[in-house]
C-alpha cells in the first residue's frame, strides 16, 4: 500500500466509529472508518502492480457492499492505494479468446449489476483520483455521486484500442454527465485528458492537491462542497433528433480514421447512443449486448492480442538503465529526432554534426515537438535545456551511451567511429542507428568491435515505438543487456535481433515498397497502390511511406538488401534513381512520387474516389512481408513469432486489426498463403516463391 496516501490521511482513518475494522477482511480491499464516520475503501488489487478489475475482484466489491449497506458509513471514499493511479481499467487478460458473445453478455451484466447496485447507494460516495483513471477504473469513479481529482491525473476511455467500448455502464454514464459532444470523441478516438480538463468538461467536481484530500472529502460528504453542473445542453444533445444528425457526422469523422469493415467497435458506439441516447435505462441495458458482441470479433480477439504482444515487449528491456549522458552524432531528421525524444525521457544529450544548420534545424523540430506532446511551458523548457548542441562533439567524453546516425555508408560511419573511439569512455557503448548495414561490416576498423551495436529507430521517432537492438557474434553481452534496459527506460519497446541486411523491419518492409514501385512500372496509378494497402488495412500506401521515409533511403537499403539477396527483391526501377538524383527525395525536399504541403501528401482526390486495387494487387504487396517474417525466424535472426508480429506491427504500423503478418498467415491459412505465392511467382518472378520456413511454421 502506497505510503504517502496513508500518511495524508493520517490517524483519522485507523479512528474507527462503532463499525467494526474490516480491513483484513478482504483480498483486494482495504476498509475502515475515520472519526466522522466516513468509510474509506482503498483498491489495492493484490495480485497486480496496478489495479484493474477481473470477476474476482467485482465479486468482492460485492461483498464490500454488503458490510457498507449494514454499516450505514457518514459517506463512501473509494480510492486506490497503489502510486501508480486509480484503476487501470478491466482485466484484459479475461478477454483473450472469447468466442460466444451470450456467454460474454452474462458475465458483463454480472459486472453491471455491482456497479448499479454501488451506485444505488443512499449514502454520499466519493471517488478520490490520482494518476491514471481508466476504462472501467472511470466507469466506477462515474458510479459515484462525485469525484474529486489529484492534480496529474489523467482520464480516458482506451476501449477503442482493444476494438470495444466502454461495458460497465461508462456509455450512458458519461454521455448524461458530460455535453455528448465532448464525451463521445473521448471514447471514441482514446485519447486521455488531465484532470484541469476533466474538471472544465463536469467530469470532476474538484482538482485538489495529495495534502488537501481529506478536508475535500469531509466537503463533499457533508453538502460544502461546490459541484460541477451538467451543461445545459446534455438533454438538447441526447434529443432523438439532433442525436439523429450528431451521429451521421461522428460516422463521416470516423470513417476517415477508421474503416467500418476492419474497425467496428467506433459505430458501434455511435449506433448505440443514436438509438438509446435519450434513454439512460435503455443505453445501460443495450451496451452489454453490443459490447458482448464486439468482444468476439477477430478485431477485438486481434487487437487484444496485440495489447499482450506490447506488454511482452515491454518486459524484454529489463530494467536497471545506467544511461545518463547520450551523445548523438547527426542530426538529421533521424538523429535529431532520437534526441529530442531521448531529452523528453529524462536523458542528457548532446547532439553534434558537422554543420550548425542540420543543429539548428533539430532544435526547431524539438521545440515543435515539446510544444504538442508537454502541456507546461516549464517542462517544456526544461526538456530543451537537457538537448545540448555540441558542434565540436565535446559530448563524446562523458558520454554513456553514442548514437551515430549519419548517412547510410559504410565508408562515413567508418571514419566517424575513428574520430570517436580514442575519447570515449572505456565502459561507454557504441550504437549505430544503421537501417541495413550489417554490424560485421560496420566493426571491422573498430579498435574495441564488442561494444559496437545496433539501435535502430523508425521514423518518426516520437510515434513508432520499436527499436532494433541488433546484436553481432562479438558483442558484450552486458553492454548488449544495457542497450536493451535504455529502450526500454525512454518508452520505447526494443526488439532483439540478430544482425543481418535489413535486420528484421527492412528486410521485410522493403518487397513491400518495391512491389509497389514495379506496380507503377506497369503503369498502375500511385493512389490505386496505395488505396490496395490501405484496403487491406496498412495505415498509409507504400508510395506515400516511401516519400515519408525519403526515397534515398529506399534506394539506398534496397541497394543494399538487393547485394546479399538479388533476385529475392523486385529490381529497382531506373526512374527511381533518377529522382534521387534530382534531389525528389519526398516529404523532407517538398517532392517525391506526390508533392507535399504542410506535412501532408497533396493527392487527387477523383484518382482516390475511381481506385479499385484488385486482391491480386494487395497480395503483392502484403505476402512477400509474411514471407520474409517466415525466413527471419527460419534463419535465427529473431526467434519468437509472436514478437515479430509485435515488431511489424510497432515499426511500420502494419494492419493492428490483423495482428500481425505471421497471425494473418495463420489466419487466412498458411496452404493458401504458400499457393498464392506459388501463383505470383509463376507469373511475376522468383521473388515471390514461398521460403522454406513454412514447411515448420505453426
Amino acid at each position: 500500500m502506497d505510503s504517502k496516501i496513508m500518511d495524508v490521511l493520517g490517524d483519522r482513518v485507523l479512528e474507527l466509529g462503532p463499525a467494526p475494522d474490516t480491513s483484513g477482511a478482504y483480498r483486494h480491499f482495504k476498509l475502515t472508518r475515520d472519526a466522522d464516520g466516513i468509510a474509506w475503501l482503498l483498491f489495492d488489487r493484490a495480485d497486480a502492480s496496478a489495479n484493474t478489475l477481473s470477476a474476482v475482484v467485482l465479486e468482492e466489491f460485492d461483498q464490500v457492499l454488503n458490510a457498507l449497506e449494514a454499516q450505514r458509513p457518514t459517506g463512501i471514499v473509494v480510492r486506490s492505494a497503489k502510486s501508480s493511479g486509480f484503476i487501470a481499467g478491466a482485466d484484459v487478460n479475461e478477454f483473450r479468446g472469447a468466442s460466444d458473445p451470450l456467454e460474454v453478455e452474462t458475465q458483463i451484466s454480472r459486472a453491471h449489476a455491482v456497479i448499479d447496485r454501488f451506485e444505488a447507494l443512499k449514502i454520499p460516495t466519493v471517488a478520490v483520483i490520482h494518476g491514471f483513471c481508466l476504462g472501467g477504473g472511470l466507469e466506477v469513479a462515474l458510479a459515484c455521486q462525485m469525484r474529486i481529482a489529484i492534480d496529474g491525473a489523467r482520464f480516458g476511455f482506451p476501449e477503442v484500442m482493444l476494438g470495444l467500448h466502454p461495458g460497465l455502464g461508462g456509455t450512458a454514464r458519461f454521455t448524461h454527465l458530460v455535453n455528448p459532444m465532448q464525451a463521445m470523441p473521448l471514447m471514441l478516438t482514446g485519447k486521455t485528458i488531465d484532470a484541469r480538463k476533466a474538471k472544465a468538461i463536469g467530469l470532476v467536481d474538484a482538482v485538489t492537491e495529495e495534502r488537501h484530500v481529506r478536508n475535500a472529502v469531509r466537503d463533499a460528504v457533508f453538502g460544502k462542497l461546490k459541484r460541477a453542473k451538467p451543461s445545459a445542453l446534455i438533454p438538447i444533445m441526447n434529443f432523438s433528433p439532433v442525436r439523429g444528425i450528431l451521429a451521421s457526422r461522428m460516422v463521416a469523422e470516423a470513417s476517415k480514421a477508421a474503416p467500418r469493415e476492419h474497425y467496428p467497435a467506433p459505430y458501434a458506439l455511435i449506433e448505440l447512443w443514436e438509438k438509446h441516447g435519450g434513454d439512460r435505462a435503455a443505453m445501460l441495458n443495450a451496451e452489454k449486448a453490443s459490447f458482448a458482441r464486439l468482444m468476439v470479433t477477430p478485431t477485438a480477439q486481434n487487437l487484444i492480442r496485440v495489447f499482450f504482444l506490447r506488454e511482452a515487449m515491454k518486459k524484454l528491456a529489463g530494467d536497471g538503465n545506467t544511461i545518463k549522458h547520450v551523445h548523438v552524432i547527426g542530426a538529421g531528421a533521424m538523429g535529431g529526432d532520437i534526441a529530442a525524444w531521448c531529452a523528453h525521457q529524462d536523458i542528457c544529450v548532446t547532439l553534434a554534426d558537422m554543420k550548425p544548420e542540420p543543429i539548428a534545424g533539430a532544435m526547431k523540430r524539438a521545440a515543435d515537438l515539446y510544444s504538442k506532446i508537454i502541456r507546461k511551458r516549464t517542462e517544456q523548457r526544461d526538456t530543451l535545456d537537457r538537448l545540448i548542441p555540441d558542434m565540436d562533439g565535446e559530448g563524446v567524453r562523458n558520454a554513456d551511451l553514442i548514437i551515430e546516425a549519419v548517412s547510410e555508408k559504410l565508408e562515413l560511419k567508418q571514419k566517424v567511429y575513428a574520430g570517436i573511439e580514442p575519447r570515449m569512455k572505456a565502459d561507454a557503448i557504441l550504437a549505430t542507428n544503421t537501417s541495413s548495414i550489417p554490424l560485421q561490416d560496420l566493426r571491422s576498423t573498430l579498435a574495441r568491435p564488442e561494444r559496437l551495436l545496433g539501435l535502430h529507430f523508425f521514423n518518426p521517432v516520437s510515434r513508432l515505438q520499436l527499436v532494433e537492438v541488433v546484436s553481432h557474434d562479438g558483442v558484450d553481452q552486458d553492454m548488449l543487456k544495457k542497450a536493451t534496459a535504455f529502450v526500454g527506460a525512454i518508452d520505447r519497446l526494443p526488439l532483439p535481433v540478430k544482425s543481418s541486411p535489413g535486420f528484421l523491419v527492412n528486410r521485410a518492409l522493403t518487397p513491400y515498397m518495391l512491389e509497389a514501385m514495379m506496380l507503377m512500372e506497369e503503369k498502375v496509378d500511385k493512389e490505386t497502390i496505395d488505396a490496395a494497402a490501405e484496403q487491406f488495412g496498412m495505415p498509409m500506401g507504400p508510395i506515400e511511406l516511401a516519400d515519408q521515409v525519403g526515397l534515398d533511403i529506399c534506394l539506398a537499403v534496397g541497394d543494399m538488401l538487393r547485394s546479399k539477396f538479388g533476385d529475392l527483391l523486385p529490381p529497382t526501377p531506373a526512374w527511381l534513381r533518377e529522382k534521387v538524383n534530382k534531389g525528389e527525395l519526398g516529404k523532407k525536399t517538398g517532392k517525391g512520387f506526390y508533392t507535399w504541403r504542410d506535412g501532408k501528401a497533396e493527392k487527387s482526390s477523383s484518382a482516390v474516389a475511381t481506385a479499385r486495387p484488385t486482391q491480386e494487387m494487395i497480395d503483392r504487396l502484403v505476402l512477400p512481408m509474411s514471407n520474409v517474417c517466415v525466413a527471419c525466424l527460419r534463419e535465427g535472426i529473431v526467434d519468437n513469432a509472436d514478437v515479430v508480429d509485435g515488431a511489424m506491427i510497432f515499426g511500420t504500423g502494419y494492419a493492428p486489426f490483423r495482428g500481425g503478418p505471421l497471425n494473418y498467415a495463420r489466419t487466412r491459412g498458411t496452404e493458401n498463403i504458400t499457393a498464392t505465392l506459388r501463383t505470383l511467382a509463376a507469373r511475376f518472378g522468383d521473388r515471390f516463391a514461398p521460403d522454406a520456413g513454412w514447411e515448420t511454421f505453426k
